[in-house]
């Protein structure tokens, strides 16, 4: 018998997930153009552009939480037997 479960069908969570790589994926760009001057022996950019390297974490911990929300979806879908 097959899996019910459509390959393209949204799984709680999956939103979370992709905005948090997209927020990573800013961060680390970020983090690259930030480190980028020390490397190449130019003017540092301000201050405020680590503060955008901070996207990497906040990226992070929303992928995360996708993916533990997926997992707690998943318990429930198994619990209740759908």
């Amino acid at each position: 018998m097959r899996d019910k479960t459509q390959t393209n069908s949204a799984v709680p969570g999956d939103r979370l997930i992709r905005a948090g790589a997209v927020v990573f994926f800013i961060g680390a760009v970020a983090t690259l153009v930030t480190v980028a001057p020390f490397l190449l022996g130019t003017t540092p950019f301000p201050t405020y552009m680590f503060g955008l390297s901070m996207f990497m974490a906040l990226g992070f911990v929303l992928a995360g939480a996708g993916v533990l929300q997926s997992i707690a979806a998943g318990r429930r879908q198994a619990r209740t037997g759908r």
